[in-house]
């Protein structure tokens, strides 16, 4: 932080200030014979007024001191020598000298003043850089990054490297980027202290560890600063860290509650249905054996379809779902999902209107179904009995529209935005089966399509759309087999 005057020396300074006074007294002499000698001795204090302001009190110091020479040297009588006629001739001398020294200290004064000031007011801005820059931060690598920019600022010749070691992971920055010190490199290091003791390092390569009392000031601030940053950054990592835990554990008390639930009836009808077909002692008619495997059959798909969506939610919940694009037809795909459907549709009507025509999309055929499932599950459950479900297809832009409607009851307004919640249910609805994972697991497989999902009240009842991006307009017959996206 402390310069050498204008970068000169201590003897440059005083050489400098001697050439000034020589100069200044050539034009003195010169003029000498406009001038009367008290006029003369006040002009002096011009170089050393000079010479203080630009190369501090030394410089000034010595200006005065050989201003008095040439003074005494070429303008007092007898001229040409050191010697004074007159004793106020002693005295207009010495009093240049006195003045000249008193003028050079108050002007070195007032330029280290104004260096310490402008010195202080770099620190500050440099302080207040800093701070604006970690406001907000929370990314403890971040943060490291930062703070190394702005040291590597005031030290552009050293190497800055930053570690924070903490119990959930470690943080580090090295500016400039790409930097190899080496292991034998000489290394300062500045310590990082946060509220519960020691958290890491400043390292600085490249530097003689000597450091001014303002940049040792400056490095202590910096490392405070940065400390409690990465402090705040590891406590909102803990916090997060808390919340996660605590939502997984509410996610797992939620599906356990679900699942053993969903789980108990499927079971009872299984074991009850199973000992009725198996026990030699009960002799069944035919329409009654008949009706028994069929509800075996049923609760069998019911358990197969909750093991399913808890598999798929599991995926997507973990970021673990794999797309296996493929260009199909949307009409294939609803075709095949209603015809996994057939047992639970019974005399229900529904009406297709997805056309073979329409253009191609590129999706994972089995997570669709899966989608066109849960859909038409979810109206065979809220419908009322013997009305239709309609299902279509329509093009919109770039985008494949498939839409899945039905007569049953409105939903409140309030829950339309919620009903794709994991576990959420309408209140009022809860004693209907089911999981509350279909259209949470509908949603998250048409996001990671690139498509959305949305369900809206109609006049005659609710409708579910989704939308999926990326059509491929050529016809069906002529697409190779193994055609794929991605």
């Amino acid at each position: 932080m402390n310069r050498s005057w204008i970068g000169l020396s201590v003897l440059g300074r005083v050489l400098s200030a001697m050439i000034a006074v020589v100069l200044y007294s050539l034009l003195l002499y010169l003029l000498r014979g406009f001038f009367n000698t008290a006029i003369i001795a006040i002009l002096y204090l011009v170089p050393v007024v000079v010479m203080a302001s630009l190369f501090g009190g030394l410089a000034g110091i010595s200006a005065s001191i050989f201003s008095f020479l040439i003074f005494n040297f070429f303008f007092l009588q007898p001229i040409y020598t050191f010697q004074v006629a007159h004793p106020q001739d002693f005295l207009a001398m010495f009093v240049l000298l006195g003045v000249a020294i008193l003028v050079s200290n108050l002007m070195a004064r007032s330029q280290q003043r104004l260096q310490q000031v402008q010195a202080r007011e770099q620190e500050l801005r440099r302080l207040y850089e800093l701070s604006a820059a970690l406001t907000g931060q929370i990314d403890g690598d971040r943060i490291a990054e930062i703070l190394a920019q702005k040291i590597h600022e005031v030290f552009p010749g050293a190497t800055i490297e930053i570690t924070a070691d903490t119990p959930l992971r470690r943080f580090h920055a090295m500016v400039p980027p790409g930097a190899t010190p080496g292991h034998e490199a000489s290394c300062t290091r500045i310590p990082l202290y946060a509220s519960k003791g020691p958290l890491g390092e400043i390292c600085l390569y490249g530097h003689s560890g000597v450091f001014t009392l303002e940049e040792d000031r400056l490095l202590q601030t910096y490392a405070s600063q940065g400390a409690l940053a990465l402090e705040r950054a590891i406590l909102a990592e803990i916090e997060t860290r808390s919340r996660v835990l605590e939502e997984s554990d509410r996610l797992k008390t939620a599906i356990l509650s679900s699942v053993s639930h969903e789980l108990r009836t499927p079971l009872a009808s299984i074991q009850a249905a199973a000992t009725s077909l198996f026990d030699p002692s009960v002799a069944l008619e035919p329409a009654a054996r008949q009706e028994l495997q069929e509800i075996l059959l049923e609760e069998i798909e019911h358990l197969t379809q909750l093991v399913g969506n808890l598999l798929n939610m599991s995926r997507l919940e973990a970021g673990a779902l794999k797309l296996q694009r493929q260009w199909n037809s949307m009409a294939e795909i609803v075709d095949t999902a209603l015809r996994r459907l057939r047992r639970s549709v019974g005399e229900r009507v529904l009406e297709v209107n997805v056309s073979e025509d329409l253009p191609l999309v590129s999706v994972d055929s089995v997570l669709m179904e899966q989608v066109v499932l849960n859909l038409v599950r979810n109206s065979l459950k809220f419908a009322p009995p013997y009305t239709p479900i309609t299902i279509s297809a329509v093009v919109e832009g770039e985008s494949l529209k498939v839409q899945v409607k039905n007569r049953g009851p409105h939903i409140p307004e309030e829950h339309l935005e919620h009903i794709f919640d994991k576990f959420y249910t309408i209140p009022g609805m809860e004693n209907q089966r089911g999981t509350g994972l279909g259209l949470s697991i509908c949603k998250g497989i048409v996001e990671a399509h690139g498509g959305t999902i949305h369900a809206e009240n109609l006049a005659d009842g609710v409708a579910f759309s989704f939308t999926i991006p990326s059509l491929q307009r050529i016809p069906l017959a002529n697409l190779p087999d193994d055609e794929e996206s991605e």
